[in-house]
């Protein structure tokens, strides 16, 4: 009986799965070559650090007895960094210097680079794109095109490798017309079957995830030097996570569980985190931090200002809500109220409701049936109405010094809904360590028990001991901790919401104003008190100095400018305007550098945001949005250069449903179209800004919405 298969159909197959074999078997090669590329420029960057560091030490601090330096410096010794890759049994072949010294030397040399090594740190920055740097941040990009693909590939080739090499052995028959012909039957009817599995193994849709992934692993490994950079400005955080977990020890991370003893870092280590529906990427220390509040329950995160507790809560609210939890609740101070509503909004897909003012029951009442995040303030907290016998998944309570006072009415209704709330997350970046009465306050909300234990002990509150007691309550970490490769520009939006007074004046401004004074949102009002971003200042100078911070306060108008000055008082330094000489404007400078943490320095953004170096300050505030991003750049950039050792924090202070959303957004969006053609010459000439056109455009557009909001009023009446 013929065979229908024939030793030309064996061949093709064969051919063409080994091909599909051998592309796999690159893929994954390429992958795990990317990965080696990140550990090796990250490796030689890091030598390079430490040898230029060593360059700079001379050879005498090498110390052996009778060692002759001159001999040494003969022979191109002179500084330490000169016995780089040089064996003892180079340094003995020295006339001079024998065996038993060389060793010592050598020796001497490994323990000096070791220790060298230890205390560098690498800091990638845009500002600083050698070729070196250059190579990493290419391979780490290449890397992050190729990650997903690439382990597919791999899933691919460990799935189908042994029984594909298996089937191609038994097609080895097929290679040519003398092979099939002496075949035995046996032989042959084994490379039929072979066939037969190729093609039942490698169907269409097989074979097309095979080249699609490979193909996305190639393109991935030809990312240009600027697609690289371009990559890290927009996604740095993926860069660190990467590098952190490929080359441990190269931003200078080198305690993982923070501080916290190994038998609870191992509890927590473990803990499962669910992050599908976070909008945002989290860093290792962060993801850490969320694991700490899920593990521990009832927990008082006290990060340092910058590190980014707002997203570590959210994130344990995605996580909690995907393990099936559904009722959340965030208590803080009105000022930041509405920046709470909106980074929940942006980061994450849970519902979150507003509750404030006049609508407050009816969003409790849809939140309690609806499930999602309700945001509140305190003094809106204990009004609601909700039933003693309603649980809530997570209560978060930022700001939570502000109820260190266990009789102030804030502290009794946060206590009340402490008790509904199955895991309590309290938030402060003020260092309680140095308020330790304050700090025993607030944990005996959280655990009465370890409250006691700490009460007998709080004369050791600088002590291991006191922080190993209070390690299961509460955690605190330090920039430098957690963020080794500093300094870094931490921008963020500051979202205000306009009170009753505030709204009046602003609603008059667009009817009846000038563009400044509708500019000036929130700072007109007859009483500083009623301005929600002149708290909010307040608030962001109280957390600078309790940071041993200081901070640089821009806006456009002279007016704003003197608001400042007297909502902040004794804080503030004298203003820097286009009124002030230049050799005065450098005493000003020189007496803030002196100035205690907290101090303020008010500048007006057109003249203080050019021609000075404010290192000193590492906190930006800007007023109000500038129609020229330029010009907050340029500001931003008088503390955020060179020598400035703590990374910049800048707070842009913005009120919603007013004109400075509509210009953040239409900043937005004309960024986004520059940067899609900034490679193209005649759009490269534009400048991102908003003329006083389209300015006009914005006001009555507002208007507009302002005069339908008040008709929709009166319907409603």
């Amino acid at each position: 009986m013929a065979r229908e298969f024939t030793y030309k159909e064996g061949k093709r197959i064969a051919e063409e799965h080994r091909d599909l074999l051998n592309s796999l078997k690159h893929a994954v090669k390429k992958g795990d070559d990317m990965e080696a590329e990140i550990r090796n420029a990250a490796s030689d960057l890091k030598k390079e650090a430490v040898l230029q560091i060593l360059r700079e030490v001379d050879i005498d601090e090498i110390r052996a007895n009778r060692i002759r330096y001159k001999i040494l410096r003969e022979h191109g010794y002179r500084t330490i960094a000169d016995l780089d890759g040089v064996k003892a049994q180079k340094i003995a072949s020295i006339n001079g210097i024998g065996e038993a010294t060389a060793k010592i030397i050598h020796d001497q040399y490994e323990q000096i680079y070791s220790y060298t090594e230890n205390l560098v740190r690498i800091r990638i920055s845009s500002d600083n794109r050698t070729t070196q740097y250059t190579r990493l941040v290419r391979a780490i990009s290449s890397y992050l095109a190729s990650r997903d693909p690439a382990a597919e590939c791999r899933r691919l080739y460990k799935h189908c490798r042994n029984k594909t090499e298996e089937a191609l052995n038994d097609l080895a028959c097929t290679g040519n017309w003398f092979k099939w012909v002496f075949a035995s039957e046996e032989k042959k009817a084994k490379a039929e079957n072979a066939c037969r599995y190729l093609k039942w193994q490698y169907d269409d849709m097989y074979v097309t995830k095979i080249i699609d992934s490979t193909a996305s692993v190639l393109k991935g490994a030809k990312i240009t030097d600027a697609e690289a950079w371009n990559d890290f400005e927009h996604r740095s955080i993926l860069f660190f996570n990467v590098l952190e977990d490929l080359s441990p020890g190269t931003l200078g991370m080198e305690n993982p569980v923070y501080g916290l003893d190994e038998e609870l870092a191992e509890a927590i280590r473990s803990e499962p985190v669910s992050t599908a529906g976070l909008k945002c990427e989290l860093r290792k220390y962060q993801l850490w931090g969320v694991k700490y509040i899920l593990h521990q329950k009832r927990v008082l995160l006290g990060d340092e200002m910058g590190l980014g507790k707002t997203v570590q809560a959210i994130a344990a609210m995605v996580s909690l809500h995907n393990a099936g939890e559904e009722h959340f609740m965030v208590v803080c101070p009105a000022g930041v109220l509405t920046n709470w509503y909106r980074e929940l909004k942006e980061k994450s897909i849970l519902q979150v409701y507003r509750a404030h003012g006049k609508a407050r029951d009816a969003v409790t009442e849809q939140w309690m049936k609806e499930g999602g995040v309700l945001v509140t303030t305190y003094e809106t907290a204990g009004t609601l109405l909700i039933p003693e016998t309603f649980r809530i998944s997570m209560l978060t309570v930022d700001e939570a010094h502000y109820i260190k006072n266990p009789n102030a009415n804030r502290t009794v209704k946060v206590r009340r809904l402490s008790e509904q709330a199955d895991r309590l997350l309290f938030m402060t970046g003020t260092a309680l360590e140095n308020r330790v009465d304050e700090m025993i306050m607030l944990v005996r909300i959280l655990n009465p028990e370890i409250a006691s234990r700490l009460e007998n002990i709080k004369y050791l509150s600088a002590a291991p001991a006191f922080r190993r007691q209070v390690a299961p309550v509460y955690f605190r970490r330090k920039r430098e901790d957690v963020l080794a490769e500093l300094p870094e520009l931490i921008e963020s939006r500051e979202w205000c919401t306009l009170g009753p007074e505030e709204e009046a004046v602003y609603e008059d401004s667009i009817f009846h104003g000038t563009y400044a004074d509708c500019r000036r949102v929130s700072w007109n009002v007859d009483d500083l008190r009623d301005s929600s971003k002149a708290q909010r200042l307040k608030e962001l100078a109280e957390e600078a100095e309790e940071d041993g911070r200081k901070l640089l306060v821009f806006s456009f108008f002279l007016d704003t400018i003197s608001a400042v000055m007297e909502v902040c008082r004794d804080r503030c330094m004298m203003p820097l305007t286009g009124a002030i000489p230049s050799a005065k404007r450098q005493e000003i400078i020189d007496a803030f550098e002196q100035a205690p943490a907290g101090t303020i320095l008010p500048a007006q953004i057109v003249s203080g945001g050019t021609g000075l170096n404010i290192q000193s300050a590492s906190v930006v505030v800007i007023c109000e949005p500038q129609l020229k991003p330029s010009v907050e750049n340029q500001a931003i950039s008088r503390a955020y250069r060179m020598g400035q050792t703590r990374n910049v924090l800048v707070f842009r202070l913005l009120c919603d449903d007013t004109i400075d959303e509509r210009i953040t957004e239409m900043l937005e969006e004309k960024q986004m179209v520059f940067d899609a053609f900034a490679d193209m010459s005649d759009a490269a000439l534009k400048t991102v800004e908003i003329d006083e056109t389209t300015l006009g455009t914005i006001l009555k557009e507002e208007a507009a919405r302002i005069e339908a909001k008040h008709q929709e009023e009166q319907n409603d009446k």
